[in-house]
């Protein structure tokens, strides 16, 4: 096929695609005790996600990633420092990033640290993971204890044969592999902990899932143009059946790195094993969605560079340097995705 015509295609597809998309419903869910998590850049963006909206989040599940503000808005920090450290690319200290982040929030650009004293934590690092040292996810705990979360309210995994991927009891690849889709069988349900660790004791899952998975148009919470920060045109969302009517609190669950729905289709959204656990236990799960961007682009009136080919969220800067706070575009347009669904029902 001749290349012009190939890529006329693709734009045909990808506005009929965006065009598809629902919007994104107002069901009444609790805005407050909010809980998320995430994978490898998504562990990244659920820590900045709780820190920045401490007052909101009552807790966070991590994957393979590190403490808020690693990167100091460098992507070489990212590679290096805080993933694979090294005696010439150390972690940054636990006590300059509790400084700052203590700093950003007395300026108002995150919640006061004290929320933090009340959170719930629960951390995974796969002993075959070589893409995010084990010390990485150790620094994170390290950092939640010194911004004030006692030991106690840390679940810290670090003993099983995990690649570098989610883990589930059933769906993925063999434990010990890191490849796409990074959905690992490692019989260890990773979200039934995780969930039960952030929101207390669960009702036992559901057999199969009886509520719906939304696809919903994301740009309305990105100015129009979630292309300028990365953001997919569409997003998903699981709807239990109970939550159609009834109140229920909302988990967001960060995909990682070449797993959004552009890399991989629907596979996190369906196998990462939280829906299930949503539907017995009133829980609106939030899957947002990032693309692949490599170029120059316009958000306002400001043009900017985004390198961001493996559609990773954003932990170094590429959105702008305020890019871990509340004002960051991708942590402000998923914070407007739950204000949407906390929004009360049509009459």
């Amino acid at each position: 096929m001749h290349p012009v015509r190939a890529l006329l295609l693709a734009l045909v597809a990808c506005a009929a695609s965006a065009q598809g998309a629902d919007p994104l419903p107002a069901l009444g869910a609790e805005a407050q005790g909010v809980t998320v998590s995430g994978l490898s850049s998504g562990g990244y963006m659920a820590v900045q996600f709780h820190v920045a909206h401490s007052g909101a989040v009552s807790g966070a599940g991590v994957f393979a990633a590190g403490p808020y503000y690693c990167a100091q808005g460098s992507v070489f920090t990212a590679r290096f420092n805080c993933m694979t450290p090294g005696a010439w690319t150390p972690l940054p200290a636990t006590d300059v990033l509790a400084a700052q982040t203590a700093l950003l929030a007395r300026t108002g650009a995150i919640d006061p640290t004290a929320h933090l004293g009340r959170a719930r934590v629960w951390l995974f690092s796969g002993t075959r993971d070589e893409t995010v040292d084990a010390s990485v996810v150790a620094a994170l705990r390290a950092f939640y204890l010194r911004v004030g979360v006692a030991p106690e309210r840390i679940a810290f995994v670090h003993d099983r044969p995990a690649g570098h991927a989610l883990v589930t009891a059933s769906a993925g690849l063999a434990c010990a592999v890191t490849a796409p889709p990074f959905i690992n069988d490692c019989d260890y349900d990773a979200a039934g902990a995780l969930l039960a660790q952030l929101l207390g004791p669960l009702d036992p899952p559901a057999g199969a899932e009886s509520g719906r998975v939304l696809r919903f148009d994301q740009k309305r919470f990105a100015a129009g143009d979630a292309h300028s920060i990365s953001l997919a045109d569409a997003g998903f969302a699981y709807v239990p059946r109970a939550c159609e009517s009834a109140r229920c609190r909302v988990h967001v669950a960060f995909h990682g790195c070449r797993q959004s729905a552009e890399a991989i289709g629907e596979r996190f959204v369906r196998d990462a094993g939280y829906n299930r656990w949503a539907d017995t236990n009133r829980l609106i799960v939030l899957y947002p969605q990032t693309i692949g961007r490599n170029g120059w682009s316009m958000a306002g009136l400001r043009w900017s560079f985004v390198f961001n080919p493996r559609a990773c969220w954003d932990w170094w800067g590429y959105t702008g340097p305020d890019y871990m706070t509340k004002a960051g575009p991708q942590i402000a347009a998923v914070k407007a995705m739950i204000d949407r669904l906390a929004a009360p029902r049509a009459p």
